[in-house]
């Protein structure tokens, strides 16, 4: 059985996002950026954000905890754009690809409600998914089963079988792996255009 479907992650599979990106900016000494994303603005602090958290409220609690990096915690809502540099290579012909041969793409992404906007506006080839579902706007986030159940119902309800998960987080992948999706770590657009040969869908 070949997929029918992809349902794409965003941010490492279509667009290239990375907080070191905006911080190496504010930093001019790469050790205190490097502390600074270790212990302070941090991943798990940024789920917050995807979980639904705004970026005003979250900063605050933490600029109460570390008050010396209220600027530099804000910077991190403020100039959310400064993480971004494109889209990966080769991932956006791929998109285009699929959507020219009418394929059914769908995404789901890890992604703050309120950073949606601005991300959808300045990238084109998002408008070629039929529907991209965000963890900000539904307040559940990767790798939780219930946003998979969330998804799949929202797509018109297909079997996991018929859908191709693409995502570079391992453990998405293996709770949509669990669920019974076709799955692709995502590394590079070459390995995931060999996945789609194989699965039928290019």
């Amino acid at each position: 059985m070949a997929a029918r479907m992809a349902l794409f992650d965003l941010g490492g599979v279509i667009i290239d996002w990375s907080p070191a990106r905006l911080y190496s900016k504010i930093f001019s000494d790469p050790a205190e950026q490097d502390r600074f994303l270790a212990t302070v603005c941090t991943m798990e602090w940024h789920t917050k954000h995807d979980a639904g958290a705004s970026f005003a409220d979250n900063a605050a609690e933490l600029s109460v905890k570390f008050p010396q990096y209220e600027r530099q915690i804000r910077a991190w809502g403020e100039r959310w754009m400064e993480m971004f540099d494109g889209c990966i290579a080769g991932s956006e012909r791929l998109v285009e690809n699929l959507a020219g041969q009418g394929r059914p793409l769908f995404a789901l992404s890890n992604m703050p409600a309120q950073a949606w906007p601005p991300v959808r506006a300045a990238y084109p080839v998002l408008a070629r998914f039929r529907q991209v579902f965000v963890s900000g706007e539904i307040k559940l986030v990767k790798p939780d089963p219930r946003i998979f159940h969330y998804a799949l119902a929202r797509m018109g309800g297909p079997s996991p079988g018929d859908v191709l998960f693409i995502d570079d987080v391992a453990r998405n992948v293996a709770t949509a792996d669990a669920l019974g999706f076709r799955t692709h770590l995502f590394r590079n657009a070459a390995g995931l255009e060999r996945a789609l040969l194989l699965e039928g869908l290019l």
